[in-house]
């Protein structure tokens, strides 16, 4: 049915408290997935920190960034099994990460309509 990848990244470079960066890296990462972008929404916190989020035309994908710790969390939701090829590298190459923890769960609705979730790392 989908796919959810759930990315932790560390040790980023100095992008995470510029929301066009952000943003642009949001662009490129969905661009990769193979998606549109229907609706995004980016907020600026203050002192710091941001949060992306789009509507995507497979599903949706957000960005939540601690920039006095490195640190930026990933989801994707995608019906496209796809997805999850290479991601991972690409949102390590976008963010400059030292590290990235990077989990899939693919979701699925079983034969009595209830949702399934398996998670692998």
């Amino acid at each position: 049915m989908a796919v959810q990848i759930v990315a932790d990244l560390y040790g980023c470079k100095d992008m995470l408290d510029d929301m066009a960066a952000i943003t642009d890296a949001a662009h490129k990462a969905i661009d990769y997935v193979g998606a549109q972008i229907v609706e995004e929404c980016v907020h600026k916190f203050e002192p710091i920190g941001i949060t992306y989020f789009a509507v995507i035309s497979t599903s949706h994908f957000s960005i939540h960034t601690w920039p006095e710790y490195g640190y930026a969390a990933v989801d994707v939701f995608s019906c496209n099994d796809t997805v999850a090829d290479g991601i991972s590298r690409m949102l390590k190459e976008l963010f400059g990460a030292d590290k990235i923890l990077f989990r899939q769960m693919e979701r699925k609705i079983d034969s009595v309509g209830s949702l399934q979730v398996t998670q692998s790392e």
